[in-house]
């Protein structure tokens, strides 16, 4: 059985990691066989943050390539040559740091390294779409309309995310674990915190308005008239015939048809 982190932290608000749920799961009984980290993208944009161009100025020995200097929320800018043709000082931009491995939409994942371009050095990379695997344009690097500090993580920008997925193997006695909140439900003994269920109010159909004027009134009043006069119906049938109450019922409603 799947477990999804995330879902079940919905149900049971934990800030306990996927191995230590795991471990607590299978002392009570319910043996986690493996855990897998899933991404919204290969990578989760590791490494990549939200950044600045400070400067933008021609390389010196390149026609097509741009010499910028860029904050990305340290101390210490990085200057980066660019060979986009929309790069701009100013711009707020997303750049992968040293160290950070790109999953590009087409090719195999390459990591960024510090090096030496036309004679620059070049400390990081300003990414289009299609280099950092969230789109597939490459008409230029992405420009940003965020108020967020450089050194965000990218990821957060985009709203990406990951998941843990516990892999339970369940046993036919534990059938009241089969579900997420079955399994929160577990973790709310073992960690003496409660659990609930999500809010489905959003969900639930608008209710018609309730109509009070005197023509319900009088239909209430009918249906109650009509069963008491079916209850005492029912009873002098049963009297008459001194038959069993299944057979005056049918009685009654040979009567009021």
């Amino acid at each position: 059985m799947k477990i999804s982190l995330d879902w079940l932290r919905t149900l049971i608000p934990t800030d306990k990691s996927a191995t230590e749920l795991s471990a607590l799961l299978t002392g009570s009984g319910l043996e986690v066989e493996g855990v897998e980290e899933l991404e919204s993208i290969p990578g989760g944009l590791r490494g990549v943050v939200i950044g600045e161009v400070l400067t933008c100025e021609k390389h010196p020995d390149a026609d097509k390539l741009s010499l910028t200097t860029v904050a990305v929320g340290d101390a210490t800018p990085r200057q980066i040559v660019c060979g986009a043709s929309n790069v701009a000082a100013g711009q707020k931009v997303v750049v992968a740091l040293e160290g950070a491995t790109l999953h590009p939409a087409q090719g195999e994942p390459f990591k960024i390294k510090k090096s030496k371009i036309r004679g620059a050095a070049s400390e990081g990379m300003i990414c289009a779409e299609d280099e950092i695997g969230i789109g597939t344009s490459h008409a230029g690097i992405i420009v940003l309309d965020t108020d967020l500090p450089n050194g965000t993580p990218a990821a957060e920008y985009f709203g990406l995310g990951s998941d843990a997925v516990l892999e339970i193997g369940l046993t036919p006695n534990r059938a009241d674990a089969a579900s997420h909140y079955g399994v929160a439900r577990e973790l709310r003994a073992l960690l003496r915190q409660p659990c609930h269920l999500p809010d489905v109010s959003a969900f639930l159909p608008p209710q018609p308005p309730r109509r009070m004027c005197k023509c319900g009134l009088r239909m209430k009043m009918h249906v109650r008239a009509t069963l008491a006069c079916c209850s005492k119906m029912c009873r002098s049938a049963r009297r008459r015939s001194g038959c069993s109450g299944a057979c005056a019922a049918l009685t009654c409603r040979r009567l009021i048809t």
